[in-house]
């Protein structure tokens, strides 16, 4: 992201940094492959809508994570295409000019891409020092399309950084196009969704059932919610759950709760949420289990999952009374 004018951060850089190396070529087509589907059609029109006066920030909700990313490079290819047109209709992105391809590969000089799933230290972070040396670069033009495109990845994860870029945003920046990635809305802070065009990509309806092991528990962790009863005796049995096992069950409880926000609840737990939980509710659990997952994830040394399950369990449980 620097040049001989723009601080970098102290502890690492934009992900989309240009470099003497820039990133192996990848086909953009591929790319953005997974917003393409068949079930994203209507979002990616209203893509094509909104580019003639692009808002300042998009968030785009919902889908998976990769497609999510894909809406990204998409908007940043459209944005910045060099082939005829003017974003209204098919011809563009083409996904084919010399703008795509950079786009694709990470390497154009006006896409940003800040990860807030990276520790802090690492290079492409959504960290408070990177939000910072942001704010310096975007008053600068852009460098080599039309429009510089900042891309925060789950930015929910990162409250400190987040309040940050609300400084950035209160000014207006003509030339910047904003896009947050987060699951839900709920996740970010209302300041930044107040601020933002919303688009909610498609939620996933072909999502394969829990296995076994992974069915059982969440019975167990349902029962446990309803009577208070049940769980720590299973919790408690050396051997039965371990770490990757727990996230599994956390994964499964964050796409029921997702299924809660998106209106439909066809999972026992996702109905058991929406009767007893109300939105201010859903929003504590979402980030419990936020936490939870975090916890059995640190490396080199995950918190113990039956610790970490009986934490959540217990906060589920408070939730619903």
């Amino acid at each position: 992201m620097a040049n001989d004018t723009t601080t970098a951060p102290k502890r690492g850089r934009a992900a989309a940094a240009a470099t003497d190396a820039p990133p192996a070529p990848q086909d953009p087509r591929e790319v953005v492959a997974p917003l393409l589907a068949p079930r994203h059609q209507r979002t990616v029109g209203h893509l094509h809508a909104l580019a003639a006066s692009p808002p300042q920030v998009v968030l785009a909700e919902g889908g998976t994570a990769p497609e999510r990313m894909a809406l990204a490079l998409y908007w940043a290819a459209l944005l910045n295409c060099e082939a005829p047109g003017d974003g209204l209709d098919d011809a563009r992105p083409c996904l084919a000019c010399p703008s795509c391809l950079r786009m694709a590969g990470g390497g154009h000089r006006d896409l940003v891409v800040l990860d807030g799933n990276k520790p802090s230290a690492e290079e492409g972070s959504f960290s408070i020092e990177n939000v910072r040396a942001l704010r310096g670069l975007l008053g600068e033009p852009p460098r080599e399309g039309r429009r510089r495109v900042v891309v925060l990845v789950d930015a929910h994860t990162r409250v400190e950084a987040a309040n940050g870029l609300l400084k950035s945003l209160e000014e207006p920046r003509p030339t910047t196009c904003f896009v947050l990635l987060a699951p839900q809305r709920e996740r970010l802070l209302p300041t930044l969704v107040s601020r933002s065009f919303v688009l909610t990509l498609a939620w996933p309806t072909d999502a394969a059932p829990p296995p076994p092991a992974v069915r059982d528990w969440l019975d167990a962790l349902v029962e446990f919610i309803q009577t208070g009863g049940g769980w720590m005796e299973r919790t408690s049995r050396k051997g039965d759950l371990d770490a990757p096992l727990a996230v599994a069950v956390v994964l499964h409880c964050q796409r029921a709760l997702a299924d809660v926000l998106a209106g439909r609840a066809a999972d026992p737990l996702g109905r058991l949420l929406a009767e007893r939980m109300d939105l201010a509710r859903l929003r504590r659990c979402d980030e419990a289990l936020a936490a939870a997952q975090e916890a059995l994830s640190l490396s080199p040394s995950p918190v113990n999952p039956a610790l970490v399950m009986d934490w959540l369990a217990t906060r589920m449980f408070l939730g619903v009374r």
